[in-house]
């Protein structure tokens, strides 16, 4: 599930929270998230159905999130664009490119697949 935003604050994180709730509204969803003002802001609502799993400050390699950001740069980093919406338009296009295999093969830690196979949930 992805949103794209031009910027990231709490009232885009809370856009967020929402519209991934309404669209696994049958399930108990946990996101890992890091210490992010963002994430922590005291006006944020997190829906019933969405847990936040807090990792330690500090900790970006702990986020399987980050190791995502780097697959997608590194058909990036070198492409030049005339424009932001070019930009836009190639993002688009690798998000849309990925499956739901390839996402586990990118992000799948050791410890979180034995988390995940042990509660019987892959």
């Amino acid at each position: 599930f992805f949103l794209q935003f031009s910027h990231v604050d709490t009232q885009c994180y809370q856009q967020f929270l929402n519209e991934f709730s309404q669209a696994y509204p049958d399930s108990l969803n946990i996101l890992q998230v890091d210490q992010g003002r963002f994430h922590t802001g005291k006006e944020l609502i997190v829906p019933e159905n969405v847990f936040l799993l807090f990792q330690p400050p500090y900790c970006p390699e702990l986020n399987p999130i980050e190791r995502l950001w780097g697959y997608l740069k590194a058909d990036l980093k070198w492409a030049s664009f005339q424009t932001l919406d070019q930009l836009q338009a190639k993002v688009d296009q690798l998000l849309a490119e990925l499956t739901p295999e390839l996402i586990m093969s990118i992000t799948g830690y050791s410890f979180i697949l034995d988390a995940l196979s042990a509660l019987n949930t892959i």
